[in-house]
């Protein structure tokens, strides 16, 4: 069951560009005292999140308003990192919600028609900041976050390990062949340093 704070909060929150711009003005959580994986209610105590956190925030509201709390993984190439959005759709189509520091891998408008053509939209933005080199491989199905309603995935003080492995563990789709991925421009100087541009900095105060 949602706080009262929760509930005061999220009910202001009633589009999904309204959740974006809340989690936009949430500082980054660059975990400097070891991984988390916060739930919604620990998001809003301390102000902080990572992608994850911040996908499942937005879930969060999300089911509140009635939607189904849907997360995907955008698998890519070490040394990068994976990304996790939370989905809405608006008629037939695909939207997503995104916690991120940096410029691109942001909010996406619903107008996907599947979840490959949402994550495809990733692809060009998806790329190294230091060497260009594009690292987006994989996405995911639709992870719907009632499934762990036992782990009061909304109000626990307890980092969500499981949730995170499920979504790793989640089925996964291929985005481009190998022969595709040995043909790849990198991403040029002036790409390079637009993703080089960050929102927040470690002092938790907003650079743009």
């Amino acid at each position: 069951m949602l706080t009262k704070l929760q509930q005061r909060v999220y009910k202001k929150l009633n589009t999904p560009s309204k959740i974006q711009d809340f989690i936009n003005a949430i500082p980054a959580n660059f975990e400097s005292n070891g991984e988390t994986y916060m739930s919604p209610l620990r998001v809003l105590k301390i102000n902080k999140a990572h992608c994850f956190e911040g996908a499942m925030f937005a879930a969060s509201v999300l089911r509140y308003h009635g939607k189904e709390p849907l997360l995907m993984d955008l698998r890519v190439q070490k040394p990068d990192q994976d990304h996790v959005v939370a989905l809405f759709k608006v008629g037939k189509c695909w939207g997503a919600i995104s916690k991120t520091n940096h410029a691109v891998l942001r909010f996406r408008e619903p107008i996907y028609r599947t979840l490959r053509e949402l994550a495809l939209s990733y692809f060009h933005e998806y790329f190294d900041n230091t060497t260009g080199k594009k690292n987006l491989r994989e996405y995911s199905v639709s992870v719907n976050l009632s499934r762990f309603d036992s782990l009061e995935w909304e109000t626990t003080d307890k980092d969500l390990w499981d949730m995170v492995d499920a979504v790793d563990e989640a089925r996964h789709f291929n985005l481009i062949t190998n022969k595709q991925a040995g043909l790849l421009r990198r991403a040029e100087k002036i790409e390079i340093a637009a993703g080089k541009i960050t929102e927040w900095n470690k002092l938790g105060r907003r650079l743009q």
